[in-house]
Formats: C-alpha cells, structure tokens, sequence
C-alpha cells in the first residue's frame, strides 16, 4: 500500500509540471492529478488535506477544471456536499481540452489575422508586404490547425501529422487562397 501512495503523490506531481504545457495552472494539474488518483470522487475538504494546500487554493483549482470540462460536479449521495470527479474519458477530456483552448486561443488569434492582412495590404512598401507575408504564414498554419481542431471536435478521425506535413499543408492552402 505504501509504494501505491508512493506512486499516487509522484503521478499528481507529474501532472502538476505537465499542467501549464494545457494551459492549466499548476495547482489546478495537481488537484486533477489528485482525482484521477484517487479511488473515487472527492469532496473539497479531502482534496485540501491530501494535497495540503489552502481551501481557497482547491476551490479556485476546481473551478478552473471545471472550466476546461475536465472534472465533473456530483453530489455525493445522502449528502448536500458536492464531490468531484475527473473525466475518465481521455479522448472525451482531449476533446474538452481543444475546444476550450481553441475558443480561448485559436479564434481570437484567427479573427486578429484576419482583421490585420487586409489592413496591411493597404499599405505600400516592401516592409509592409514582408509584414503582411508572415502574418499569411502564420493564418494559414493556424487556420489549419484550427480546421483539424474544429473536424476533431466533430469527431472526425484526424490521421497522425508531422510538422513538417503541417507547414506544407499550410503553405498549399495560402497559395490556394491567393490564386483563387
């Protein structure tokens, strides 16, 4: 049982470092590290003790999961306290992950770019339309990652891609776009 708890607190604090590499704080990585952890959902106190970490702490943890769609709300039964579970669905929680990184990230990125091209399409000069060049690069390979993301969450099969095959993709599309 000792190696068991052993293994428990160095899984919470590996998900506590992989936390941020989601865009998750890393209190919040720990207190979901703790519930995939734990052998059933857990109520805010419990979770509080086993990490020791401030009540305050758990609380604002548990909403930043619930946030993401990665912990889910119960209430235990016979009981008014609320317990939390994690998503145990990996491809479920992934799914969650992307669309709410995508909404935070991706759409507000995409709609700038394509607020900005045409803007600096106006302007005259070669550095303006080095400018403008990159800024195309960089909407095209977002706006493919954003079009894998949103057939993802659609729940289309996306096969395996290499960067490379990425660049590539988005290169192809702008020169679509331009000549079309």
């Amino acid at each position: 049982m000792r190696e068991l708890e052993e293994l428990r607190a160095a899984f919470v604090q590996l998900w506590g470092r992989l936390g941020p590499s989601w865009g998750i704080t890393p209190t919040a990585a720990r207190v979901h590290g703790w519930l995939i952890a734990a052998p059933a959902p857990a109520d805010a106190e419990a979770i509080t003790r086993g990490l020791q970490l401030s009540r305050g702490g758990v609380s604002m943890a548990l909403k930043e999961l619930r946030d993401w769609g990665v912990v889910v709300v119960e209430r235990a039964p016979g009981s008014r306290r609320d317990v939390f579970r994690p998503e145990t669905d990996l491809s479920e929680a992934i799914r969650r992950i992307t669309a709410t990184r995508k909404r935070r990230e991706w759409d507000p990125m995409l709609r700038d770019l394509r607020d900005w091209i045409p803007r600096v399409a106006k302007e005259k000069g070669a550095e303006a339309q080095l400018f403008r060049a990159r800024l195309q690069e960089i909407e095209a390979i977002v706006g493919l990652v954003d079009d894998l993301a949103t057939r993802f969450l659609a729940g289309a099969t996306i096969p395996r891609i290499g960067l490379a095959a990425l660049v590539g993709a988005a290169r192809l599309a702008r020169k679509k776009r331009r000549s079309g």
